[in-house]
């Protein structure tokens, strides 16, 4: 594997720290830099959720380039370990992040019950995973108004139009991979 870098912003060319082994896949730098074009508007001073988390590559580098604070959760101890430890390598940076070692359930069951929301909710579980779904259903409720929730998942997996109170807005296929944006059904 490749070294995993931010791409861009005030800690671009830091180099991530990942768990060892096949159990996480960090997100390509291709791919970052095509969801980052996408939400580059929304990113500055935004709230974030990083959902299946891995190494975190998604939302270091979301603080990175300006949000102003992102959540992780991560079930798998060695990966939520790493980006803590790549948190502390980020911390002049700006922003915060924190870890929630959970299921991706029981996190967003705790943060809509604390009345957490997010301009951003990044969804990323294993490609067979059979929770895409309800997770998306699951997720939705955190939303800030006029936040989106992006799901990465394997290009040829379909994802409903519309899952919950989401639609799908936009989707877009970078290599064998493709993002899913959702957004309430009344905002753009």
């Amino acid at each position: 594997m490749t070294a995993v870098r931010i791409i861009a912003g005030s800690a671009k060319g830091r180099r991530l720290s990942a768990p060892r082994g096949e159990t996480t896949r960090p997100t390509a730098a291709r791919l970052r830099q095509s969801l980052f074009d996408i939400l580059a508007p929304r990113t500055a001073g935004c709230r974030w959720l990083d959902v299946c988390a891995g190494s975190g590559a998604i939302g270091l580098e979301a603080l990175s380039r300006g949000a102003a604070g992102v959540v992780f959760v991560e079930r798998q101890r060695a990966a939520a370990r790493a980006i803590r430890l790549n948190l502390g390598r980020l911390a002049e940076a700006g922003g915060r992040g924190s870890v929630m070692p959970c299921e991706a359930s029981a996190a967003a069951l705790s943060l809509a019950r604390a009345g957490a929301r997010f301009d951003v909710v990044y969804l990323d579980p294993p490609y067979r995973s059979p929770e895409y779904e309800p997770l998306l259903r699951e997720l939705s409720p955190l939303l800030a108004p006029g936040g989106w929730l992006v799901a990465e998942h394997f290009h040829k997996r379909e994802l409903p139009e519309t899952i919950g109170a989401l639609v799908r807005r936009r989707q877009l296929r970078v290599g064998d991979h493709r993002l899913s944006f959702y957004a309430r059904p009344e905002e753009p």
